[in-house]
């Protein structure tokens, strides 16, 4: 057994490279065997937050003892390799099967912009398309914003793609990145989500306010609708409703959860 302490670094350093070297492994055998499952969070309308818009389809991955390997433990490595796209195919393959088993389901599935240039990713997504027409208007696909910014060109073609079948585009995570405004204003995005940066605590947080309601006249002006992430308490979805924000998500209205939620939907917050 190799001693995960050495002269290089102090045995927390050690020990967090151990554990590297044991969940990536894990996680690729997991990704190979179709070891995953989506935890599903509700999005809901601000006019009536008891009512879902549509759920996110968040990929969870378990190792052979059936448990959930953290998605911090690995996605920051797998993100820019083929492991990454591998997980964007296991994730749309059971997005997929899971609109067509729930013909009342909108669904919002992630993935990397360095899919859309992947063939597998685009073969399970044809596939899916082809066996089931209904699918395509309602599913979402999420890209982050980081991403799409490192390809936009490929990004703009995809676009061209896959709405002609129906799907929506959501930029994820904005106002994290680096978004070019020249390339924002040729990207036919349907919707943004707003970074929960700048969504915590915003009831009281002045420079989150202004940020925010940028980023909403933003999307305003570019005719896309708007998701806050991560509400997690009744002032915060309060000061969004009265902003204007079209849709919230967050703990405060729903975790994910592994078991589908529409099938026995739990009463959620109200305003």
């Amino acid at each position: 057994m190799t001693d995960i302490c050495d002269d290089a670094g102090s045995p927390l350093e050690g020990a967090i490279r151990h554990q590297d070297l044991i969940t990536m492994p894990a996680v690729q055998a997991a990704v190979s065997r179709g070891r995953g499952v989506l935890a599903f969070q509700p999005i809901v309308q601000s006019c009536q937050t008891d009512r879902v818009a549509f759920y996110e389809g968040l990929i969870r991955i378990m190792d052979e003892a059936g448990r959930l390997v953290p998605l911090k433990d690995f996605m920051p490595l797998a993100e820019d390799n083929e492991l990454g796209r591998q997980i964007d195919c296991l994730s749309l393959s059971l997005g997929l099967n899971t609109l067509h088993e729930d013909p009342g389901l909108r669904l919002s599935i992630n993935m990397s912009a360095r899919s859309v240039v992947h063939e597998g990713w685009l073969d399970t997504l044809r596939r899916g398309l082809s066996a089931d027409s209904t699918l395509g208007e309602r599913l979402i696909l999420e890209i982050t914003e980081s991403s799409a910014m490192a390809m936009p060109e490929a990004v703009l073609d995809f676009m061209a793609e896959v709405q002609s079948h129906g799907i929506s585009l959501a930029l994820d995570d904005f106002g994290a990145g680096y978004t070019s405004f020249r390339y924002l204003r040729d990207f036919c995005f349907d919707m943004i989500k707003i970074d929960g940066q700048f969504v915590r605590q915003i009831a009281s947080h002045r420079d989150n306010q202004v940020l925010t309601r940028a980023l909403q006249v933003i999307g305003q002006h570019f005719e896309m609708f708007t998701v806050a992430e991560q509400v997690e308490t009744a002032d915060d979805a309060s000061f969004l409703i009265e902003l204007g924000i079209d849709c919230l998500q967050g703990y405060y209205f729903g975790a994910p959860t592994i078991a589908p939620p529409w099938k026995n939907p739990p009463s959620v917050a109200r305003r």
